[in-house]
């Protein structure tokens, strides 16, 4: 079989491995897609992401789908078509038990956080337990269904503003999340959604999902107190600083996209007078399976992704997952 493995920065190769077998409580997967996430551009670009640095062969790629290859068990059969739940919990924390997501000493498919890394999605076949994994409806094809990794990411942002029904909502960065982002909020039910980028390209893409108002950085004017909840989905400082003053006063601003980490210059003053709440979100919880369903209903989100390359093709599906003007979400097929 082969996988993908970043060495280092910009030294990914598609490499031969042996192919694993599935113990008791696992299933092997036979990959079809995996979607090029902001982590994975990071560890090949850069050769970290974050404070984690690449210190062995790492396999990218936590957003994925495919099918059963082997159940040990007999519950799924070959050819059952899957997607996955990337995480493992860490130890049970007071106060944490509706929150297992934010345990500390959990794990992720695609991961340098821990050592040895934690490997990811981007191989022929691949073991995962089997509580990660999600059987998908008839209804959901397997290209579409590589987006519910990221979708479930949208949803939980999306839930931790609450109830946004009828209300005017900002998305700051049209990447793959932000456009997910706008999918699931005006889901849930708001109003208005705008979008804001640095990029004429990603909003056109909001606008074909649902996006009334958008802005172009540079151009346009976002109207201080003009938005009742903002998405900050670009981990860029200003960007923070720029929903701090589009947020209306007692507004919510959910910062979704990764800050680097590092000392930042981000003017929040102007959260006390308006006496904001600004909250993190990190990955998700169960909304994975609210992704599925909603995957499901339609194909409108098949828009999100731009491009399909084989993953022998892995550096220029790279160059081109970080070019936000000619991509939106890049898929590797297996």
């Amino acid at each position: 079989m082969k996988a993908l493995a970043i060495h280092g920065k910009e030294d990914i190769r598609w490499e031969d491995r042996e192919a694993p077998s599935p113990g008791e409580g696992e299933v092997r997967l036979r990959v079809n897609y995996v979607g090029i996430c902001g982590s994975d551009l990071h560890y090949y670009f850069h050769g970290a992401n974050g404070e984690y640095t690449i210190r062995e062969p790492l396999t990218p790629g936590h957003e994925l789908s495919g099918v059963v290859d082997l159940d040990p068990s007999g519950r799924l059969a070959p050819g059952t078509p899957v997607t996955v739940h990337p995480a493992r919990y860490g130890v049970e924390v007071p106060g944490l038990e509706n929150h297992p997501h934010l345990r500390p000493g959990g794990d992720y498919f695609g991961s340098a956080a821990a050592n040895p890394h934690r490997q990811g999605g981007a191989s022929e076949l691949l073991i995962v337990e089997d509580h990660m994994v999600r059987v998908l409806p008839a209804s959901l094809p397997l290209e579409r269904a590589a987006l519910a990794e990221p979708l479930a990411v949208a949803i939980h942002a999306v839930s931790l503003a609450g109830d946004i029904t009828g209300k005017r909502v900002l998305v700051i960065g049209a990447g793959p999340i932000g456009l997910l982002v706008v999918a699931a909020a005006l889901h849930a039910g708001a109003a208005v959604v705008g979008a804001s980028d640095v990029r004429e390209e990603p909003l056109d893409r909001a606008t074909s999902l649902g996006a009334t108002e958008v802005s172009l950085v540079g151009r346009d004017t976002i109207e201080n107190e003009s938005y009742d909840v903002v998405f900050e989905c670009s981990g860029v400082g200003v960007a923070l600083t720029q929903a701090v003053r589009a947020a209306r006063r007692v507004g919510t601003i959910v910062q979704v996209g990764m800050l680097p980490n590092a000392d930042i210059g981000v003017n929040l003053a102007p959260m006390l007078a308006k006496e904001l709440t600004i909250r993190g979100a990190f990955r998700f919880s169960t909304e994975i399976d609210d992704a599925v369903a909603l995957l499901a209903e339609s194909d409108a989100l098949d828009s999100v992704i731009s491009h399909v390359l084989p993953a022998s093709d892995a550096v220029q599906a790279f160059e081109l997952a970080r070019d936000s003007s000619a991509s939106a979400k890049v898929l590797l097929s297996l």
